[in-house]
C-alpha cells in the first residue's frame, strides 16, 4: 500500500545512531544519507527521516506507531536490545501478544524523538 514514510526529527545525528542500531537486526540498511535526511530500507528506501524545523509532536496517546516486519523472534528480541542501547525507551518488551494473534511476537520502543515504533514477527519461530 506504501512506498515510503517520512518522519521529521530535531536531531539528525541521533536518529541515524537510533536507527541504524535497531532496524539492523530486522535486516534494514541505511541507503542514504544527506545533510537533513537518511534513507532506510532493503533494496529502496521505505523509511525517510528528515531534520524538520516542528516535527509532529510525540504523543504516546495517539495511537500513532509504526511496525517493522521482522523475518523471526530472535530478530524481534535483537531489534528491542539494540534500540534501548541506542538511546530508546522500552515501550513493550518482545513477546506473544496473544490478544492479538496466537503466533503475534513482538516488541515496542518509544524512539529519541518519543515516536512509538514496533517489530512485529508471525511466525511461530
Amino acid at each position: 500500500m506504501f512506498d515510503h514514510i517520512s518522519l521529521g526529527v530535531r536531531d539528525i545525528a541521533k536518529a541515524q545512531k537510533f536507527y541504524d542500531a535497531c532496524l539492523k537486526p530486522l535486516g534494514f540498511t541505511r541507503l542514504s544519507t544527506g545533510e537533513t535526511s537518511l534513507g532506510y530500507g532493503k533494496d529502496a528506501v521505505a523509511l525517510w527521516i528528515g531534520l524538520a524545523a516542528r516535527p509532529v509532536p510525540a504523543d504516546r496517546e495517539s495511537g500513532l506507531h509504526f511496525c517493522f516486519a521482522a523475518a523471526t523472534r530472535k530478530s524481534v528480541d535483537a531489534f528491542h536490545k539494540a534500540a534501548l542501547a541506542a538511546g530508546g525507551t522500552d515501550n513493550g518488551k518482545p513477546g506473544i501478544r496473544a490478544d492479538y494473534d496466537a503466533n503475534y511476537y513482538a516488541a515496542f520502543i518509544v524512539d529519541p524523538e518519543g515516536y512509538r515504533i514496533e517489530a512485529y514477527c508471525g511466525t511461530p519461530q
